[in-house]
């Protein structure tokens, strides 16, 4: 049987090869597929299959989490990619050259994000963000329009800036480890790292968190370092939205709970806790009040994805065996939720001609797949029961509750003010008067509908399996 990470790791380098010269656009989408779901079979394989530890990768509970969210995501996106760029195609907004370029670049993003989750040093993870930061920032200008453009040389300097912070937090973890541990890899290697925590010294690592925070939080979207996500969302293609708000946030949230975890072993270190929970505070209540200002659908649930990583982020800093637990099912649902609210978004723009608000209106009687998947995707995301964000939710305030009740109330209060706005905005594109073309949609709803079948089914039912699996990651986590 071939070992399990290498399949994750050399399926898409192979495939990326040869898609970046392999000519004609259904050729390319098939085999960004075939890839993808290869990736998803082999990442399934890990939940038996755990090959043995080495000095530059790991597999233990916490990253299958991400490994497996990740490749699933990855290859429902690259199923509505191929509907949503073929419609791109016949509109002359892309070239052919432009897709050999988009799948190729969209490959080699899932090495980069897969070897990030699965690397047991420190210095290869921070490699690997920095893999997938550049190749989501040349996909975000991909349509090379001069919005497209600016936005990705927002995203690639503001990405910059974080990811040199968070180097300069990875080399003083090495400094503070090397007394100890030694010189060279082995003060790299983060199962090294973990077992001698305790003896570090704990000024360096408390300021190596402090850059470690603000640099991988610049990734994962938190305010004020946001400035590069809305723009991204806005001006790049749409699965690629996708794969922003469902799996590269995620990555750089599993950077800065690894680190979060080598400081908790600590016992002089600060705590982490205080400072996640700002930060995630901020940038729920922040995200909610710009909702209300967003002109742009994609602009307007990127503020989405800001207020959900404050979310989750919080859930981490409030830490415990329910704290991380909710932390971990909100992180889940928000990805299946808010990418397969960007595989209808997308078909809707198409559809209109525009990314505007204002220029739609009344989809459930024009489009009704589109208008009521679009509904039950705010419902969702909103935290509305019965799907599987109002259980994450539900966890999250009610244990903060018992422990810190002024904290649950802002918290609850962020999540008013942005249920507010979403139902302020979502209402008048679905129900209100028919605006804009109402002409026939190209397109594939499987990849939508399964996402959201999923978030309805761990809204009703979650499987014991799965609520194990995740208790015993809650408790990894401290």
């Amino acid at each position: 049987m071939p070992d399990p990470v290498a399949g994750i790791l050399l399926t898409p380098i192979f495939a990326a090869a040869i898609l970046v010269v392999l000519p004609g656009y259904r050729l390319g989408a098939a085999l960004n597929m075939i890839a993808s779901l290869a990736s998803l079979l082999f990442a399934l394989t890990l939940l038996w299959d755990r090959p043995p530890t080495t000095q530059y990768l790991l597999v233990d509970d916490l990253n299958i989490v991400f490994v497996l969210l990740n490749c699933f995501v990855g290859f429902t996106t690259s199923s509505f990619s191929a509907s949503y760029i073929g419609h791109e195609i016949q509109i002359g907004k892309l070239s052919l050259a432009n897709i050999r370029f988009y799948h190729a670049m969209y490959q080699i993003m899932l090495f980069g994000m897969n070897l990030a989750l699965l690397a047991n040093n420190i210095g290869l993870m921070w490699v690997a963000v920095e893999l997938a930061t550049l190749t989501t920032v040349m996909m975000v200008g991909l349509y090379r329009t001069a919005e497209a453009l600016e936005a990705a040389w927002k995203y690639f300097i503001l990405g910059s800036v974080g990811i040199a912070l968070a180097l300069f937090g990875t080399i003083l973890v090495y400094l503070a480890a090397r007394p100890v541990v030694g010189e060279g890899i082995d003060a790299m290697i983060w199962t090294n790292l973990f077992h001698a925590a305790p003896e570090f010294d704990s000024s360096l690592l408390n300021i190596a968190f402090v850059f470690l925070l603000l640099g991988y939080g610049t990734k994962v979207g938190l305010a004020p370092l946001h400035a590069w996500l809305p723009d991204a969302h806005a001006e790049g293609p749409t699965p690629i939205s996708a794969v922003l708000s469902g799996l590269l946030l995620n990555v750089a949230l599993y950077a800065l709970l690894r680190f979060k975890v080598l400081l908790a072993a600590n016992p002089n270190a600060i705590a982490p806790g205080p400072l996640m929970i700002g930060m995630g505070l901020l940038s729920l209540i922040f995200a909610a009040f710009m909702l209300y200002r967003r002109r742009d659908i994609k602009r307007m649930f990127a503020y989405s994805s800001i207020e959900h990583m404050g979310i989750i982020v919080f859930a981490f800093g409030m830490a415990g065996p329910l704290g991380n637990f909710a932390g971990l099912l909100q992180m889940t649902m928000h990805s299946l939720t808010k990418s397969g609210i960007f595989f209808c978004v997308g078909h809707i723009a198409q559809v209109k001609g525009s990314q505007k608000i204002a220029d739609m209106g009344g989809l459930t009687s024009s489009h009704p797949v589109l208008g009521w998947g679009l509904v039950a995707g705010m419902a969702a995301i909103a935290g509305l029961p019965p799907f599987g964000v109002f259980t994450s939710e539900f966890l999250v305030v009610s244990s903060t509750f018992a422990r810190e009740p002024i904290l649950a109330l802002l918290l609850v209060f962020g999540l008013l003010v942005a249920f507010g706005a979403l139902l302020l905005r979502v209402t008048g594109v679905a129900f209100g008067p028919v605006i804009g073309p109402v002409g026939r949609v190209h397109a594939s709803y499987i990849p939508m509908f399964a996402h959201f079948s999923l978030v309805l089914m761990a809204g009703i039912w979650l499987p014991p399996p799965l609520v194990t699996w995740f208790q015993h990651v809650a408790a990894l986590l401290g």
